[in-house]
């Protein structure tokens, strides 16, 4: 941890939010995502508009609705501060969360992952810099737009599905774990489903996020359980979010 810690440290992060960011590139780590990694530490201080010191802003505080703006700080402090937020003072019911200018926001399963465990149910997707194309060729027009789902259980494990539309991501390309050329939508003969699914989350968020990266959440209070009955059913199957 202390090398990760000194590394971020160094780039001009406080010493909370470097243990903040150490936090979710050593779980990254850890559950075999290195493209959202330690890796990515060099990246993040290379960004040409860095703002360490920067700290988000919640602009608008409704029961069941938030607006966030990054306000020049990285996404995944964003995300931190909005998971803090909604664990503090969780919806009654349910709550959909815009954040604008939220980029980069990393493994948006670790932060589903982190409402889960604190009781919510949650539904989350963010956007990045266009970058796959139709498999009908032209430019880039989405990017790989991922979506995290995660839902609390009573045995103590949620379960946390994090897909990219990416065949990989691109934290993996830039990891040096897959070529530029890998980054299209997956699929392969289908890969049109994953390319609509890219484009219509990306036009969703700036729809209500704007033309800069964003992200949107959707945070639950479950009236269920279904986690350990599917656990049940699956008898040892792995399933999405186990380690």
């Amino acid at each position: 941890m202390e090398p990760v810690l000194a590394r971020l440290r160094g780039i001009g992060f406080s010493d909370s939010d470097a243990r903040t960011l150490a936090d979710h590139f050593l779980d990254a780590d850890r559950r075999g995502k290195p493209g959202h990694g330690v890796a990515r530490i060099d990246w993040l201080g290379q960004l040409p508009e860095l703002d360490p010191t920067a700290r988000p802003r919640r602009l608008v505080a409704e029961p069941a609705f938030e607006r966030w703006s990054g306000n020049g700080a990285v996404g995944y402090l964003t995300l931190a501060a909005i998971c803090d937020a909604l664990l503090a003072e969780p919806p009654e019911h349910a709550r959909v969360v815009v954040a604008e200018r939220c980029f980069p926001t990393g493994s948006l399963g670790y932060w589903a992952r982190r409402l889960a465990a604190g009781g919510l149910a949650a539904w989350l997707t963010a956007t990045s810099p266009p970058r796959l194309a139709s498999p009908e060729g032209g430019p880039p027009l989405a990017g790989t737009n991922p979506i995290a789902i995660a839902v609390p259980s009573s045995d103590g494990a949620p379960l946390v599905a994090d897909v990219s539309m990416g065949r990989v991501s691109h934290g993996d390309v830039l990891a040096g774990l897959a070529p530029p050329e890998e980054l299209v939508p997956f699929g392969g003969d289908r890969a049109h489903k994953a390319f609509a699914l890219a484009v219509g989350l990306h036009m969703l968020v700036s729809a209500l996020a704007g033309d800069e990266h964003g992200a949107l959440l959707v945070v639950a209070r479950p009236e269920f359980d279904p986690v350990p009955g599917l656990r049940r059913l699956a008898a040892g199957v792995r399933l999405p979010g186990d380690r």
